[in-house]
């Protein structure tokens, strides 16, 4: 179950407010002093680096282009640097924390630093893989700090179970972003590029060096820009293909990733013969590699593997 910390259940359309003061942010000073009130150490289990610089924040906060009326969707506040800008730029913040003792304190931080803004906050308890349940309006962007180790599967389910959200911005590891970003035929290009290809476009759009977290992590951030696909631009990607069908063919053709597709499939399909036969109908060469193909090729295989009558039933309206 994931706990929640409603604010008031209907708040009024907001504008964005001014850019907040140095003294309302938090800073290395102020995220060291909470960590010690709190017995918080980093944990690396959970992948926490804190940000720790107050210009790195806003400037997050203003890449996400928020309006007044958005529901923002934060997954991993931690101590609550990010928190603070989003909450005087947008109608309302989900905060969704992992750490219980963190998630406890977020709502006590905002009411001692913008009490004004307070009521705009809930916060929930839960792993943002996992989450289903948000309370309020349904969010409309989503800003993240995501761990290294589970950036991508967060964003995935997100976009998967979160309909309402158009798009966002997601600091995650540089390696990671790259992954993310990566089109058809490059050397990063993989299963991340191409499952979130289902969903939404995405693109750098920033770097993040390592001196602005605690802990400071070994490797650099990257910052990545999401935008989900409109409805007519879904349909064109997806045709008749379920997801999790598309999916499954995104993780066989890449499970052995130096094979041609007729090879790489062949346990998927049954045979290495099936797998061509497969490829054949759907208009895709057996001799390419799966690095080569987008979203739209793996949904023509999949939905040539399983025909459906009539539109997918995920196609659009769930995801």
């Amino acid at each position: 179950m994931s706990a929640v910390a409603p604010g008031p259940a209907a708040p009024g359309p907001a504008e964005p407010g001014p850019a907040l003061g140095a003294a309302q942010l938090l800073g290395p000073t102020e995220i060291r002093a909470l960590a010690a009130r709190l017995g918080v150490q980093p944990s690396k289990r959970l992948g926490q680096n804190f940000v720790v610089d107050a210009g790195t924040v806003s400037r997050i906060a203003g890449l996400a282009g928020l309006r007044g009326d958005d529901t923002v969707l934060e997954v991993g506040p931690g101590f609550g640097s990010l928190t603070l800008p989003l909450l005087a730029a947008a109608r309302r913040v989900i905060a969704v924390e992992l750490d219980p003792v963190l998630a406890a304190e977020l709502p006590v931080t905002v009411a001692g630093r913008v009490p004004n803004l307070a009521e705009r906050l809930s916060v929930v308890a839960a792993d943002g893989a996992k989450v289903t349940d948000l309370p309020g309006d349904p969010p409309t962007v989503l800003v993240a700090n995501l761990p290294y180790n589970a950036s991508v599967p967060v964003v995935l389910h997100l976009l998967a179970t979160v309909p309402s959200l158009r798009g966002g911005v997601v600091m995650v590891q540089a390696e990671v972003a790259d992954r993310m970003c990566a089109p058809p035929g490059s050397r990063t290009y993989g299963v991340p590029s191409a499952k979130l290809a289902w969903y939404a476009t995405a693109r750098r759009i920033g770097s993040v060096g390592r001196g602005v977290f605690w802990p400071v992590p070994r490797v650099d951030s990257g910052l990545v820009g999401i935008s989900r696909l409109g409805a007519d631009e879904a349909a064109r990607v997806r045709g008749s293909a379920r997801r999790a069908e598309t999916f499954a063919v995104i993780d066989a053709a890449f499970s052995q990733r130096r094979k041609t597709l007729r090879s790489a499939l062949a346990a998927w399909a049954g045979s290495p013969a099936a797998a061509e036969e497969v490829l054949r109908r759907a208009g895709v060469d057996p001799a390419l590699r799966g690095e080569a193909l987008g979203i739209a090729d793996y949904a023509r295989i999949a939905a040539a593997a399983f025909p459906v009558a009539g539109p997918a039933p995920d196609t659009i309206s769930k995801s």
